[in-house]
């Protein structure tokens, strides 16, 4: 792979913008390279060393600034053409060029933006070093306070006062710090400026209990922390409301202590994570730097990267290892603190190993494909041999049976589309790990989910095969109960398996996604999240497949399964239901916008709670016109339905996907895009427009079309509106994933255990 390609592949996609640019300068190179290749053998004049130059030369320099001469820069005969700079003022550099006058447009125009680059690159470095030092003095702060703690928690009776000696305890007489120090012994985060010297401190609890280079933590220090209490479940979230606090006294309790310790053992790993991302950061532009200088070297037949790679080395970005002691520190820390010494188990925490791809899965997959690809042609065979679709039982078929392998068909659809979509984000390099908040190595690729999707069709289709027969056993007037069962046994299979609690089946993604479920269904009581409003935003595109686990219930717990009857419809207590679960997802929707305006004080999300209740007035209405018909019901339901498409539709395309900006860069776009085909966006907007105008069809009087019965039609439009919500779920994460992009946000916010008593106001 070219150099290019793998820059790009390993840049951190929200820091992309703050990368050198390699591709720019790599086009300058090339309009150079052309230049030379064209010019007249006349118009060349050779220097010893093989360089072309003409022999009237001058100094042009490539922006302005300080003139001196960088004090570490080495420079030869050979290269007295290039001269860098340094602005004692801001750090920046300049580089001066003698060039001939035909070449003076492109190498000033190439140093020009090289230098450019160069110091957006260290700008950039130095202002993230200066967050995560200052992030690290937070952390060194909220360890004081955990370990303080931890002593108070093992020994309530522990008090070491104001004096630098440790107390005596009041049962055993023994020195409290030298029954528990021995435990804390740390490596301090940051160096110490006083001694002046550059390795970490170790501090050292003798046997006695005095107390050599360590001053041990104060548990007075207790007394000016609270503790954080994020309401992060139903009962936190009722006891936060009713006592009007977001922070609590410390109860010195073994939950709180397990509590502050899982915090700060996130809060480790994620900063562990920005230190690693930046070094990298660090090493990638370096190297950048390094070829693109060799190309232009190449190309001119000159030495000018001795002195550039000399300046890289003497700059901020080559000289500051703080990211490298602080990685160092961390490692040491977690290690000590968090693993319990055990070097392996806490660098596993700290550097999990990313997912392999399997030949197996790949196998597997294909064979599934194929499996569900030979059932599909086999049914249809099946269909057209027997004359099927003209039996007498076709309705009755399409009203028992169809309703309830359907829901199999939303599930795998819906499990398609979304591959299709991490296939796209991967290759736009949209970061959906990270902004989904799944675990690195835990992620699910398009292949995982493609072949769950395939296996998943392979039983439904087999139960299909097994089901139809369109006509009752004359002997018996009625059906095998064993396939008439097959259906429930799918869901019972389907259901088993996302409850299972082995490592198998992708364990971990699967408790990701009951997780998710349970913060939907008790909404608002959980703290809202992207994956959460997300997957609730996916359960509105599956209403049919509620209402087709209510027949589920009805078909199976009222009517009877082996003459294919029921009297669902006829049910008052069906049909209230049929309407309540056709609003859940709205709802669910609902409340959690009305937690994010209380939360975040954010007017948009009252704004899309009304859209969505909106949403709710629409489907109200919708399913009272289907149950009770009437030219009253019609114009309501069709009145509200437009409503609440245009809102729908306007919400989609303008917030959600950030398009139709007037003024932008793109015009009627916005002003980056990842998509370079433009066209692709505008189609998206006019499919999204049309697939939701289906979602009245409902209203519009198309219940049944020729060959086409009316259960028929209700799939049909479910998976429309499953396709549309696919198409939706790619632009909404492309346009989430370039607000991340914006503003550098390249890593979550954890919540930190400890609130010092003077910080309050003001966010760790």
């Amino acid at each position: 792979m070219k150099f290019g390609k793998e820059f790009v592949s390993q840049m951190v996609p929200e820091w992309q913008e703050a990368y050198l640019d390699y591709k720019s300068l790599k086009a300058l190179l090339k309009d150079l390279l052309r230049f030379l290749q064209t010019r007249t053998p006349t118009a060349m004049a050779s220097t010893p060393n093989g360089s072309v130059l003409n022999r009237r030369a001058s100094l042009y320099r490539a922006f302005s600034g300080l003139t001196c001469r960088h004090r570490d820069s080495p420079r030869a005969k050979e290269d007295e053409e290039i001269l860098v700079t340094e602005d004692g003022e801001d750090g920046r550099y300049q580089t001066f060029v003698t060039v001939s006058d035909e070449e003076r447009g492109y190498e000033v125009k190439f140093f020009n933006e090289l230098d450019h680059e160069f110091n957006k690159v260290v700008g950039f470095y130095k202002k993230k070093v200066k967050e995560v030092v200052e992030e690290a003095d937070e952390l060194s702060r909220q360890m004081d306070a955990l370990i303080a703690l931890r002593l108070k928690v093992d020994n309530p009776m522990v008090d070491f006062g104001d004096g630098p000696q440790s107390a005596v305890h009041p049962i055993n007489g023994r020195s409290a710090g030298g029954q528990h120090m021995d435990v804390i012994e740390e490596v301090e985060m940051m160096e110490d400026e006083d001694r002046g010297d550059n390795e970490p401190k170790t501090r050292t609890q003798k046997a006695n209990g005095g107390i050599e280079g360590f001053k041990p933590p104060q548990l007075e220090i207790l007394e000016h922390v609270k503790i954080n209490v994020a309401p992060e479940t139903p009962v936190s979230t009722l006891k936060g409301i009713i006592l009007n606090s977001e922070n609590q006294e410390l109860s010195f309790s073994k939950k709180e202590l397990r509590k502050a310790e899982e915090q700060m053992k996130q809060a480790f790993n994620e900063f562990y994570q920005k230190l690693r991302l930046l070094k990298s950061y660090c090493f990638l532009n370096q190297l950048a730097f390094s070829k693109i200088m060799k190309k232009h070297d190449k190309i001119t037949s000159r030495n000018a990267s001795k002195v550039h790679l000399n300046m890289l080395e003497t700059s901020y970005l080559g000289t500051c290892d703080d990211v490298s002691r602080l990685i160092e520190r961390v490692e040491a820390t977690f290690i000590k603190h968090f693993a319990n010494g055990n070097h392996r188990k806490g660098m596993k925490t700290l550097r999990p190993t990313a997912r392999r791809e399997k030949h197996r899965s790949t196998f597997v997959l294909g064979l599934f494909s194929g499996c569900s690809i030979a059932l599909v042609v086999a049914i249809i065979v099946l269909i057209h041999a027997r004359g099927l679709l003209e039996s007498e039982g076709r309705s009755l078929y399409m009203e028992n049976i169809f309703p309830l392998y359907s829901l199999f068909g939303f599930i795998v659809l819906h499990m398609v589309i979304f591959s299709a979509n991490i296939y796209y984000w991967r290759r736009y390099r949209v970061n959906y790990s990270f902004i989904f908040g799944f675990k690195k190595g835990t992620e699910l690729g398009y292949r995982q989910s493609f072949l769950m999707s395939s296996g998943l069709a392979v039983l439904a289709l087999a139960g299909v095969l097994s089901n139809l027969d369109m006509e009752m056993d004359p002997s018996t007037q009625s059906f095998r109960a064993l396939t008439e069962l097959v259906p429930l046994g799918l869901v019972i299979v389907l259901v088993g398996i996302m409850l299972c609690p082995f490592n198998i089946v992708y364990r971990s993604s699967r408790f990701f996604l009951i997780q998710a479920v349970v913060h939907c269904v008790c909404a608002p009581l959980y703290k809202v999240t992207l994956p959460d409003f997300f997957l609730a935003d996916q359960l509105t595109s599956q209403v049919q497949a509620f209402r087709s686990l209510e027949f589920y219930v009805c078909y199976y717990g009222w009517g009877d399964f082996k003459k294919r009857s029921h009297n669902c419809l006829d049910s008052h207590v069906y049909k209230t239901f049929y309407f309540i679960v056709a609003i859940i997802p709205y709802w669910i929707r609902s409340l959690q916008c009305l937690r994010r305006l209380v939360e975040e004080k954010d007017g948009m999300q009252g704004l899309n709670g009304l859209k969505y209740f909106s949403t709710i007035v629409a489907v109200a209405m919708r399913t009272s016109f289907d149950m009770k018909k009437g030219m009253k019901w019609k114009i309501l339901a069709m009145t509200s339905s437009i409503v609440a498409t245009v809102v729908s539709t306007y919400w989609d395309i303008v917030i959600d996907w950030g398009l139709l900006r007037r003024n932008s860069e793109n015009r009627w776009l916005r002003d980056k895009l990842l998509i370079p085909n433009k066209s692709v966006y505008f189609v998206a907007m006019v499919l999204n427009v049309l697939l939701r105008l289906a979602w009245m069809q409902s209203v519009l009087g198309f219940r049944e079309a020729p060959f086409i019965h009316r259960t028929a039609l209700v799939a049909i439009v479910a998976c429309l509106e499953i396709i549309r919500r696919g198409i939706w779920n790619f632009f909404r994460l492309e346009n989430e994933h370039l607000n991340n992009v914006g503003k550098y946000r390249a890593f979550k916010s954890v919540p930190l255990p400890f609130n010092y008593y003077h910080d309050e106001g003001k966010s760790i």
